[in-house]
């Protein structure tokens, strides 16, 4: 899939029910200057994982306050890395490079690691 998803309070639950990959959700605000950058990024991780079973989405907090809530967002940008099993596997607050959102989705989907470093 290579677009990136709009979640909000109203379509959270029965997108994660219906989906049975990896879930990249970015949690930005409109007067974030950080947040906006990361936006940017989102397309480019859709595009990179199009052949993987990865959505990455994004949620607005100003707009979807039960899901802010519901993963505890204190400040923006927070992503988070919920895994086919629908646990989080990894938060991150503020703005990283674009190659740790990719660690980050990889180790999710149990690519990169020790021993591929070493026998990749």
């Amino acid at each position: 899939m290579s677009e990136v998803k709009e979640l909000n309070d109203s379509n959270y639950v029965e997108f994660m029910e219906s989906t049975d990959g990896v879930v990249f959700i970015d949690f930005y605000s409109e007067t974030c200057p950080p947040c906006q950058t990361l936006l940017t990024y989102l397309p480019n991780l859709a595009k990179h994982y199009e052949d993987d079973n990865v959505v990455i989405a994004k949620v607005n907090t100003a707009y979807s306050p039960k899901l802010s809530q519901k993963f505890m967002v204190r400040s923006v940008p927070l992503c988070v890395v919920v895994g086919d099993d629908k646990m989080v596997k990894k938060a991150e607050v503020g703005l990283l490079s674009i190659e740790k959102y990719i660690s980050m989705i990889d180790k999710a989907l149990g690519k990169g690691g020790f021993f591929s470093k070493l026998f990749g």
